[in-house]
């Protein structure tokens, strides 16, 4: 059985949740109450010397990361299409889970952590790097439905939960039509699954 060490308001973890849920896995959910300090328990610290969530256990394959884990379960599970083998496709998907971990996290989740959770940051910065992750999306999406390979791949799982939650961070999506459109198409995949904040209210 896989275990998922989980917050329930990361979007990181969302993705994780998400992608167990298309491809149909049951998993047993263990919570990590962040603002408890649960991550710096030592018998979380082994799990995870980082301090951080997701984390999957997979028979005792322990992965930190949440584009990691994303990558391990359709590799695993077969959804090659998500992630295809050939380099060029490959490194497509990659600049956009790149993308997930820097501008996204930096700017739109970042955001988010100030409002919602106090984070000692700064706003201006994450709002300016918000931006820059947005009109790159929008450039893309203003083009094609999917972010990589026409078509929906673990690119998309990896940027929807922070963008569809920039709301949180006082970030308008108004002048992103096609990140908007984009936001629903994830959520009428089979096997979208909620979490507080998500789907995405609309303006």
């Amino acid at each position: 059985m896989i275990r998922l060490y989980d917050f329930e308001r990361s979007g990181n973890c969302h993705k994780v949740r998400m992608m167990l849920s298309m491809l149909g896995i049951e998993y047993e959910r263990i919570e990590i109450d962040l603002a408890k300090r649960d991550q710096l328990q030592d018998w979380f610290v082994a799990l995870n010397p980082l301090h951080k969530v997701p984390v999957l256990d997979d028979d005792g394959l322990l992965l930190r990361d949440s584009a990691a884990i994303l990558v391990y379960l359709v590799r695993k599970h077969g959804k090659t299409a998500w992630y295809p083998d050939n380099a060029p496709a490959a490194a497509e998907i990659q600049q956009w889970l790149s993308l997930s971990v820097n501008e996204v996290f930096n700017g739109l989740a970042s955001a988010r952590a100030i409002v919602v959770f106090n984070r000692d940051l700064d706003y201006a910065t994450a709002v300016d790097i918000a931006h820059t992750a947005l009109d790159t999306m929008e450039a893309r999406l203003k083009q094609h439905d999917w972010l990589a390979l026409g078509r929906f791949t673990i690119a998309d799982l990896a940027c929807y939960p922070y963008a569809a939650l920039v709301h949180e961070g006082n970030v308008d999506l108004a002048s992103y039509p096609a990140v908007r459109a984009w936001i629903k198409r994830v959520e009428d995949l089979p096997g979208y699954v909620p979490m507080p904040g998500l789907p995405y209210p609309g303006d």
